[in-house]
This record gives structure tokens, C-alpha cells and sequence, in this order.
């Protein structure tokens, strides 16, 4: 057993765990975040995907003891004072969803993406996506969603209205 003790949606947690565990399983079955989904244990999907200091990461490829010290944020951790993440309303306003299973790793995916690119295309937001998959959709639905949060985060950052 190891002491892990990080930030997780911008809350102090320290606890117990095995070496072994997977951040995947720490955050939802110690911590019970079960926003963040188990897809394929194999890194394949993204479903799991969290940022760990600000980064997308697929937490089914990280053990909970490499996390310690860090700052995690997972889907529960975007939306703030009652208020949805940008992604996550363009992804409602758009349909960017049907199951739902692969929302999670996809919004998390977008906002790391929106904020490492400046300028997002079409073929740029498909190419990032490739470690995301949706059984769902053909994926049309979720690259408009990311085109129309990325619009909107950058007039939110320059103080107008989307």
C-alpha cells in the first residue's frame, strides 16, 4: 500500500491505495468520480481521459501513486458554480453526444486540445481525436461541438459575446 495524496478537482485528497492501481480506478472506485469511464483498459479509447497538471492523460495508463503531488481534474471538475465548461455546452447545444460513454474522454480531450491549439480546423480537431473513440456517431456532431467551444472560450477570452 502506498499514501497518495494530490489535487483532485481542486480539492487536497490523501489516501491508502495499491501500488498497482490505476488512476482510472483510484478516482472512481476510492474517490467515486465515475464521470471518468473504463472503455478498454489499454489506453485505446480515451474514454478515461483527466488532465494531470493540465494535460490530457488516459488515466487507464497511469498508476494513482504516479499522480501523487499532482493537480487531476476530471469531468466532474469542469463545470464551476453551477455553470457548464464551454465544451460541455457546446457539446449539448450541438448533439455532440448520443450514448454518452465516450463524452467524458472526448470533452476532457477538447479542452486540452483547445487550449494547446489556437487555430482549429476541421482536419486539425479530427487528427486529435484519434485516440477518442465513439461507437455512436461519425463523429460530425462532436467535431462541430469542438469547433463551437473553441469559439466561444476564445471570445470569452477576449471579453465578447460568442
Amino acid at each position: 500500500m502506498a499514501a497518495v495524496s494530490l489535487t483532485v478537482n481542486a480539492k487536497p485528497v490523501s489516501l491508502e491505495t495499491e501500488d498497482r492501481t490505476l488512476l482510472v480506478y483510484f478516482l472512481r472506485e476510492q474517490l467515486g468520480l465515475t464521470g471518468t469511464h473504463i472503455g478498454c483498459d489499454t489506453g485505446q479509447c480515451g474514454a478515461c481521459v483527466v488532465h494531470v497538471d493540465g494535460r490530457a492523460v488516459k488515466s487507464c495508463t497511469m498508476f494513482a501513486v504516479q499522480a501523487a503531488g499532482s493537480d487531476v481534474v476530471t469531468i466532474e471538475g469542469l463545470a464551476r458554480d453551477g455553470k457548464l465548461h464551454p465544451v460541455q455546452e457546446a457539446f449539448r447545444e450541438n448533439h455532440g453526444l448520443q450514448c454518452g460513454f465516450c463524452t467524458p474522454g472526448m470533452i476532457m480531450t477538447a479542452v486540452d486540445m483547445i487550449r494547446r491549439i489556437p487555430v482549429l480546423d476541421r482536419a486539425t480537431i479530427r487528427a486529435e481525436l484519434e485516440g477518442n473513440i465513439c461507437r455512436c456517431t461519425g463523429y460530425h456532431n462532436i467535431v462541430s461541438s469542438i469547433e463551437d467551444a473553441a469559439r466561444r472560450m476564445d471570445a470569452e477570452s477576449k471579453g465578447v459575446a460568442a
